[in-house]
């Protein structure tokens, strides 16, 4: 599957408006993951997210809101506290990266999913779909996560 070219910058919002951000800079990479702590998170079957620069997102309103689920053993889970919507995850708000949720960009990204993660852990009753991307048990290789 081809990726379309990058549009910038990119707008971001949440479901009722109050946290808006943008994006300046191409997205790394992009997946769906299938995990049942991504599922629990998005109320989903999978989630859709791609990576930026950390330098390249910018909160534009509602920083106040922004609130942040750290679970001991896993990665984070920022959302607005107004609306509830799903804005990012990972490391937030630290790291190289963000990891956006692509369901809540409010412009053309210019990029597509390249990868299934963890379809091992996906719902029993969710049917994926036949995309011809690839798909991997648990995470993605390092290489693609490093870009390398």
């Amino acid at each position: 599957m081809a990726i379309p070219s990058p549009r910038h910058p990119v707008q971001g919002s949440c479901l009722c408006g109050s946290v808006r951000f943008k994006i300046t800079a191409p997205f790394r990479r992009a997946n769906i993951c299938h995990c049942t702590r991504c599922q629990k998170h998005s109320g989903a079957a999978g989630l859709a997210q791609g990576r930026v620069p950390r330098e390249s997102f910018t909160l534009l309103v509602g920083s106040e809101l922004i609130e942040t689920y750290r679970p001991p053993d896993g990665m984070a889970k920022v959302f607005c506290r107004r609306c509830g919507s799903s804005l990012l995850g990972g490391s937030w708000p630290g790291g190289p990266e963000v990891p956006v949720r692509l369901g809540v960009l409010d412009t053309d990204p210019g990029t597509a999913p390249q990868c299934h993660s963890f379809v091992g852990s996906k719902a029993p009753w969710e049917v994926l779909p036949d995309d011809e991307l690839p798909r991997y048990h648990g995470p993605p290789p390092r290489s693609l996560i490093d870009g390398t």
